[in-house]
């Protein structure tokens, strides 16, 4: 497939601290194949001073090009995501989160497999591969093992982390699905919908993780953990 252009999409709630770093990041990373890149991030109506820091970065860095939107109330990852997806032109998309647990320099190894015309789909993986992982919580890690167990039982998939956020997508087959999920149920869901598209190719590959904790800014909860279980259930039971 050639690819001339990627669409990272990323979504934003109350990122003000780390924002600039993961932008950094971003920009800093050279892709293969001369491939361009397009930023868009989705401010989901933060509290803190995310919308600040985001206009004073733009003007900072205009060779980035960074497209901003911003939600007037706050309506969750998933919405935020929606419209990252609606407003990106890139042929390929990328998910990448505004804290620092994911590494912008691995964008080229989810790309690879799609470059070489081999994946329509490519999950990151946390739980494979020799990269670096940062030791956390016991039954955080369980509850990842055992949705992404349900998912690959409704899907057919044998994935190894439904809940990775390093998912990348060909741009036209996302476009293409309904989503609803206004919340963390996006990553249930879209793998559902996904598995479900005829002769879809869907890869994974290992990559590192730097997780935090809840003190540090991490969000989900064990509610987006059972709410995670019925979109599951759902997307995957009705299709």
């Amino acid at each position: 497939m050639s690819i001339k252009k990627l669409s990272i999409v990323i979504p934003a709630y109350n990122e003000a601290k780390t924002i600039h770093r993961i932008l950094n990041k971003v920009g800093e990373v050279t892709l293969i194949d001369g491939i361009e890149k397009e930023i868009i991030i989705v401010n989901d109506c933060s509290t803190d001073e995310t919308e600040v820091v985001l206009a004073q970065y733009a003007t900072d860095h205009p060779q980035l090009g960074l497209q901003i939107f911003h939600h007037e109330i706050n309506k969750g990852k998933g919405a935020a995501l929606h419209t990252g997806i609606a407003k990106a032109t890139g042929d390929v998309l990328i998910i990448q989160d505004a804290d620092l647990e994911y590494d912008p320099n691995e964008f080229n190894i989810l790309l690879k497999p799609i470059v070489d015309g081999f994946a329509d789909v490519v999950y990151g993986s946390r739980f494979m591969g020799g990269k670096p992982h940062r030791i956390l919580f016991f039954w955080h890690s369980i509850g990842n093992k055992f949705l992404t167990f349900l998912s690959n039982m409704f899907s057919n998939l044998n994935l190894t982390d439904m809940e990775t956020c390093y998912k990348m997508f060909r741009s036209d087959i996302l476009k293409s699905i309904q989503l609803k999920e206004k919340r963390f149920g996006f990553e249930p869901e879209v793998t559902q919908k996904v598995a479900q598209i005829p002769k879809i190719r869907i890869y994974e590959v290992g990559i590192s993780y730097y997780g935090r904790t809840f003190e540090e800014g991490k969000k989900i909860n064990w509610k987006d953990g059972f709410h995670a279980i019925y979109c599951i259930l759902r997307y995957g039971l009705f299709k």
